[in-house]
């Protein structure tokens, strides 16, 4: 997946979402830092963590991302490092007593041997006994093929507006979902322009993580349904995992 062309609209559609914050807010604090974020964006957890006060280092693959997440702190007053890289192949002398993976980041890995090689590189930066959090979305789909408006439209200054819609196609085989966004900005004078992006991301089941990250060193997880620690349920939209280096 090649983010740099999708940055501006991830940007739009992800800002105003907090449901993950206080946790990684809350394990970053309580390990004191440094902090590794896995597949940062456009820093929306690493701005919030800074913001409390904790040295974050954001590694992320898309360089369009990284310049927009650093343009968004300037206006913060704050200054992000951030480290361009590859899960599975990026190499830092430093050693983390946390890594996170916030908001599906794993997803993007779309084979066992990219998943294999991205947990252990992950574990290779851990101090001895370094905690390593993340959050997948439980697979779980709604129509697919179907062209459909999920109520996001984005005003602009100039009076014009953008509304997103998508389709959606799932390969149950390779276990991955491919999201085509449409997103059509209309200006006042009634000019229609459209954008077209493509994501696929990888999805799991909960054991299967669990097999993965055994396979990789880590010890057995935590596995929760909800980042306030509930049990994962039928009913979970959310797998919340916690592991330590083995």
């Amino acid at each position: 997946m090649n983010y740099d062309d999708f940055a501006d609209l991830y940007d739009h559609q992800y800002d105003i979402y907090r449901d993950d914050l206080h946790f990684y807010a809350g394990v970053a604090e309580r390990a004191g830092g440094p902090v590794l974020e896995v597949g940062a964006g456009t820093g929306r957890v690493t701005a919030f963590l800074a913001r409390r006060g904790v040295r974050v280092v954001g590694l992320e693959p898309s360089a369009r991302m990284i310049e927009r997440g650093r343009a968004r702190a300037r206006e913060s007053g704050l200054t992000l490092e951030f480290v361009q890289g590859e899960a599975g192949t990026f190499r830092l002398e430093e050693r983390f007593p946390l890594i996170i993976a916030p908001f599906n980041s794993l997803m993007h890995l779309y084979t066992p041997g990219e998943q294999l090689a991205a947990l252990e590189n992950l574990r290779a930066h851990l101090e001895p006994g370094g905690q390593f959090m993340f959050d997948l979305y439980v697979p779980r789909y709604g129509e697919m093929n179907t062209l459909r408006h999920e109520g996001e439209t984005f005003h602009a200054p100039d009076g014009s507006r953008t509304d997103v819609f998508l389709v959606q196609r799932h390969d149950r085989v390779r276990q991955h979902v491919t999201t085509e966004y449409y997103a059509d900005t209309t200006a006042p004078d009634g000019t229609l322009r459209r954008r077209h992006y493509t994501l696929t991301q990888r999805y799991y089941t909960r054991f299967e993580m669990e097999w993965l990250l055994r396979c990789a060193g880590f010890e057995p997880p935590r596995v929760t349904g909800s980042f306030q620690g509930g049990p994962l349920t039928e009913t979970s939209d959310v797998m919340v995992f916690q592991t330590r280096a083995g």
